[in-house]
This record gives structure tokens, C-alpha cells and sequence, in this order.
């Protein structure tokens, strides 16, 4: 199912000595897609919060639980743990496809490819959290959750866009919880898209 290197062993067992509690395992699991590909959960879950549906992995000093779901879209993973100048925590080398679907992965490289360049100039991002009969829902995140020109950068740019070259999609739902966030201000409708 998963490798995990003796180094990522190393420090998940150097985390699980600090912990108070007892009987831990590490759950990982899949949160959903963005950006340069999945988006990963790794926490400790008490051992009892194992369901019957998990893929349970056992190594020396812990398991490792993952949901029916993730476990899918997980075959063939490997998790490091890597620590140097530039960059400090677990890596997942995942060599599945972000998307099997493949107008959802035509999505994902348009996004990826022209509209969060786009975007990414103006501090933000769009992911592609699903696509389902000729829908594709779709959040925005970082500078764009709460800019109150999130509203014309979806109608005028991102839905214009997504629609024009893929047409298979009818319609895109954003789901972004535009009220949360650092500074959220979402009251404009009018102004001139980011893309």
C-alpha cells in the first residue's frame, strides 16, 4: 500500500514520545485537491477512532490508518521526511493521477496552466475540489477568499474561461466560505476580473 522511509519513521516516533497521550495512531488522509496536486492530513487519532472501513498499516512502534477512500487514490505512496535549508517536514511521493475522470483533469491543467498564474499574480488560487455532471465546483483560496472581486473574477474570468476550453463543463459552483479568512470582503459586484 505505503512506504514510509526509516527517516519520516524516525520522526513520527520522535513526535508520538512527546505526546502525553497513549495508544496513538497516525492517520493520513487525503483532504482533497489543489494546486500542484492532493492536499494530505497527517494527525494522531486515538487508536479506538479506527473504523472498520480503514486500511490499518502496522510498523514497528505504530500504525498508520487510512480512510477507505484515500487508501484508493494512496497505492504505491511513499512517505520521507526531509530537513535542510530549504524545506523542513513529510513529503508523499504519490504516483496516482490527481484525476481520473478526465474532463476533471482537463480542469486541473487549465487551472494550473493559465488561471492560477493568473490569479497567484493577485496572491490567490483556485482549486478544483470535484467535477460531477458537467459541474465543476471549485474553490478560491488565499488572496482571493473574501476579495470582494472574487465575485467578477469567477463570472468574467474563471467560469468564462473553464467553459470556453473544456466544453463538457455547464456550470461552476464556487463553494468558497468567502466570510472567513483574514480580511474577508466580499460586498463589491462590480470592477475588473484578476484574469
Amino acid at each position: 500500500m505505503i512506504t514510509i522511509t526509516e527517516a519520516a519513521q524516525e520522526k513520527i516516533q520522535e513526535i508520538l514520545a512527546k505526546e502525553e497521550e497513549t495508544d496513538l495512531a497516525l492517520r493520513m488522509q487525503i483532504m482533497g485537491r489543489g494546486p500542484g496536486g492532493f492536499r494530505y492530513s497527517l494527525r494522531f487519532v486515538p487508536e479506538s477512532e479506527q473504523a472498520s472501513t480503514d486500511e490499518r498499516i502496522e510498523f514497528d512502534s505504530f500504525a498508520v490508518l487510512i480512510d477507505a477512500e484515500s487508501a484508493e487514490n494512496m497505492q504505491g505512496s511513499s512517505v520521507d521526511f526531509k530537513q535542510d535549508t530549504f524545506r523542513s517536514g513529510f513529503m508523499i511521493d504519490n504516483p496516482n493521477p490527481v484525476w481520473k475522470d478526465p474532463t476533471a483533469q482537463s480542469i486541473q491543467d487549465l487551472l494550473d496552466s493559465k488561471i492560477n498564474p493568473s490569479v497567484g499574480a493577485h496572491g490567490g488560487f483556485v482549486s478544483l475540489l470535484n467535477y460531477e455532471d458537467g459541474t465543476a465546483f471549485i474553490a478560491f483560496g488565499g488572496g482571493c477568499q473574501g476579495c470582494g472581486m472574487v465575485d467578477v473574477t469567477l463570472k468574467q474570468g474563471v467560469e468564462v474561461m473553464i467553459k470556453e476550453e473544456i466544453p463538457a463543463v455547464t456550470t461552476v459552483v464556487d463553494t468558497t466560505d468567502h466570510t472567513s479568512g483574514e480580511s474577508p470582503f466580499y460586498a463589491s459586484k462590480q470592477g475588473e476580473s484578476a484574469l
